[in-house]
């Protein structure tokens, strides 16, 4: 392939924007390449500057359940964008969509929009804090909240991609109250408890965690973190900006059949446009301003374009209940044969999948935690993922995402994904 414009762009680009990307992963800097520059999208592909085609499988890092750009969703935006791109006042769409996610997510009761994951963490944990009267919470090491200070305390994503578990520029003091343990463990999180039970405002996790590598929790984890909660009177927040609406159209209450007290939205409910959402039982959200004392805005909030595709996004899927289990079984069969073809060379790596989420580690399995997934061969993964792009497949430039599949992928668009992987497993490893 000829990466010539997407290389001279990049040198541009550096020259403006630190790193020459608007969010580090880009780059490519981890696995040694220069970025492509995407121009076009169509379906499961994206076209770059010098006119090559991937079948994409960032997809916008999830919010993409059907591909780029369906004609049925993208239909009529123009006519939304004639009557005005932003109000600062509220309009009809920002309530049929709070609508449609409060009666789509068990015990969910009311919804505020913010515009982004990072907004939406960030703004539940104030509210946690001032229902409970109490300052620190807990979080899980390897799981990505977002970038705000408090939650920047061994995080997954561009985090472990680059080696910093903390940011430099958060202070001490922003993180003191921040208490992390292992996923999946479900004895440490009763060690936790029982420290600092009487102490918590809120737990936080992502019930799948997708921001290093795709790991689910186990029903013993989350069930004991829900009856913990409960007991210490603590907050408990599930953060579904990854897995909402992508794992079941109920989301996280809808797979795992376990309910928290708050709930973070984000991707899909704005099918790629900017957006997040954060949410709860109705005595909680009855603290945010102007109700009560807790203040949070936002001018883009429920901004109508955003609006506008995120209830096309998720009346389709209400609509279409079975688009979940036909994904999962295309994406089951997928990761199995990538189970056997990895057993047939003789490697000893691991391939985790839930629902249409898939990573495949570099490293022996079972992978349940941060732990194990710092065992991955990262070198290894850089080799795969180059012979991957040569190949027309792009999946996320780091051992630490999912790939993200989408309605839009083919039977043949799979087939030959799987091909190009075992290609690229014995390009990495030289066989």
């Amino acid at each position: 392939m000829n990466h010539k414009k997407s290389a001279a762009m990049y040198e541009e680009a550096i020259r403006y924007i630190p790193g020459g990307v608007n969010s580090p992963v880009r780059t490519f800097k981890s696995v040694g390449l220069t970025p492509i520059f995407v121009e076009r999208s169509e379906e499961s592909r994206v076209y770059d500057l010098d006119g090559n085609s991937y079948l994409d499988y960032i997809c916008s890092w999830g919010p993409l359940m059907f591909g780029h750009s369906p004609e049925w969703l993208t239909t009529g935006i123009e006519e939304v964008v004639k009557k005005g791109t932003s109000y600062g006042l509220p309009t009809a769409i920002e309530v049929e969509v709070a609508k449609l996610i409060v009666d789509a997510y068990p015990g969910l009761e009311k919804i505020r929009m913010v515009n982004s994951g990072t907004e939406a963490t960030m703004s539940a944990l104030r509210v946690a804090r001032a229902y409970t009267g109490r300052n620190k919470i807990l979080k899980f090491e390897g799981c990505y909240h977002g970038h705000s200070d408090a939650l920047l305390v061994k995080s997954g994503s561009g985090l472990m991609t680059y080696g910093v578990p903390t940011s430099p520029g958060v202070p001490e003091e922003v993180v003191r109250d921040t208490l992390t343990s292992t996923y999946n463990d479900t004895r440490q999180l009763e060690a936790m408890f029982e420290a600092h039970g009487n102490e918590l405002a809120a737990v936080i996790v992502e019930t799948v965690a997708g921001n290093m590598g795709v790991i689910s929790s186990t029903s013993e984890f989350l069930q004991t973190m829900r009856d913990l909660c409960t007991k210490y009177g603590t907050v408990l927040i599930f953060d579904e900006v990854i897995s909402g609406f992508r794992v079941h159209y109920n989301s996280s209450p809808g797979y795992f059949g376990i309910e928290p007290d708050m709930a973070c939205f984000g991707k899909i409910i704005g099918a790629g446009m900017p957006v997040g959402a954060y949410g709860g039982k109705e005595e909680i959200m009855a603290l945010v301003s102007p109700v009560g004392p807790v203040y949070q805005a936002g001018t883009l909030s429920g901004n109508p374009l955003a609006m506008h595709m995120g209830k096309k996004n998720l009346e389709r899927l209400r609509d279409y209940p079975e688009i979940y289990s036909s994904l999962e079984k295309k994406v089951g069969a997928f990761a199995d044969e990538l189970r056997k073809g990895i057993k047939e060379l003789k490697l000893d790596y691991t391939v985790n999948q839930v629902g249409s989420l898939v990573t495949l580690f570099f490293a022996k399995g079972p992978i349940e935690n941060y732990n194990d997934v710092m065992r991955a061969d990262v070198e290894v993964f850089n080799r795969y993922f180059a012979s991957l792009l040569k190949q027309g497949i792009l999946i996320p430039p780091t051992q630490y995402e999912a790939m993200f599949f989408s309605v839009a992928h083919s039977d043949e668009d799979i087939a030959y994904t799987l091909q190009a992987c075992i290609c690229a497993l014995k390009e990495a490893h030289g066989l």
